[in-house]
């Protein structure tokens, strides 16, 4: 028997690409627990309701200009309070980022539930020194069935 989990998915809001992602998320690295492993994180306005399936192996898909590009792994979610003063959840994820098929997804706000069924195959871990296609070449190469 299989584990049962959900996914979040969500827009990478001001990011061009995986590349930006990886950018922006160097500067928010941490350590949990004394491991060797990195971590980072984002803040969100709603703590998923689902949680415990979502920790039950789910990750966080990123939509980067209507293509969902690339993945990490959930690890935890936190309280967190913002300097407004206002309880958030902060969603703690592997700094390792899995780069995916190329999949198109329409806007939306915030995050969303996201099936293990819709969920895009991994291709490879997203190295910063491999050059990755256009963003424009991807969606038009996605768009004819190629990738």
């Amino acid at each position: 028997m299989s584990k049962k989990f959900i996914n979040l998915i969500k827009l990478c809001v001001g990011a061009e690409s995986v590349s930006d992602l990886y950018d922006w998320q160097k500067n928010r690295l941490i350590v949990k627990n004394n491991s060797r492993e990195k971590f980072t994180y984002f803040v969100t306005r709603m703590r998923p309701k689902r949680e415990l399936e979502v920790l039950n192996g789910g990750s966080i898909y990123w939509v980067f200009k209507g293509l969902i590009l690339a993945r990490q792994k959930i690890v935890s979610f936190e309280n967190h309070i913002s300097t407004d003063n206002i309880l958030r959840c902060k969603i703690i994820l592997n700094a390792k980022i899995y780069l995916t098929d190329t999949y198109q997804k329409k806007p939306f706000q915030g995050w969303r539930y996201f099936k293990i069924e819709d969920s895009p195959k991994d291709k490879e871990i997203f190295d910063k020194n491999k050059k990755p296609l256009p963003l424009k070449i991807e969606k038009e190469l996605e768009e004819i069935g190629i990738l």
